[in-house]
């Protein structure tokens, strides 16, 4: 009976794969109606100059920045579902999951994309009046500190 239990369990999982996957189609989703906006005021304002085209380009890798978010819950969300309910899903060979380390070395990989879009982002936007490089210099120290961590994830995977 327990045994049972214990087996069954495994679909509670199911909760948080719906919500992972349905939370990374709607950030896909808004940002995709707010990169739209932004296309249409650049449009609408019809004026070409430096600080516009920076403000566009600022919206711009805002954008990529909340897709890779979305992209990264999108991650977790299949990772769980393979872990968890069926683990003969038909995935493409890099984005397969065998245990929680997989999803982990996943998800850091898009941490550290998504820190690289947020330093670009600032770096864009920067107007001279911040100290940019101690930004750069605290997310380079945690970005070096994920990819030791892959480094070792992927080591031990070996």
């Amino acid at each position: 009976m327990m045994r049972r239990v214990l087996a069954s369990s495994r679909y509670i999982m199911i909760i948080p794969v719906i919500g992972t996957f349905l939370g990374s189609v709607a950030l896909i989703l808004y940002e995709s109606i707010a990169l739209c906006l932004t296309f249409m005021e650049a449009i609408r304002g019809g004026t070409v100059s430096a600080k516009a085209v920076k403000i566009f380009a600022v919206g711009i890798v805002e954008a990529v920045d909340v897709f890779l978010i979305g992209i990264a819950v999108y991650l977790i969300s299949i990772g769980l579902y393979s872990l968890f309910i069926d683990d003969k899903l038909p995935l493409p060979k890099w984005l397969e999951v065998h245990n929680l380390e997989d999803l982990k070395g996943n998800l850091v990989s898009v941490v550290i994309a998504v820190l690289s879009v947020l330093f670009l982002r600032e770096v864009v936007a920067w107007e001279g009046s911040s100290d940019i490089a101690a930004f750069g210099v605290g997310l380079a120290l945690v970005v070096t500190a994920l990819t030791f961590f892959l480094m070792k994830n992927n080591a031990r995977r070996q």
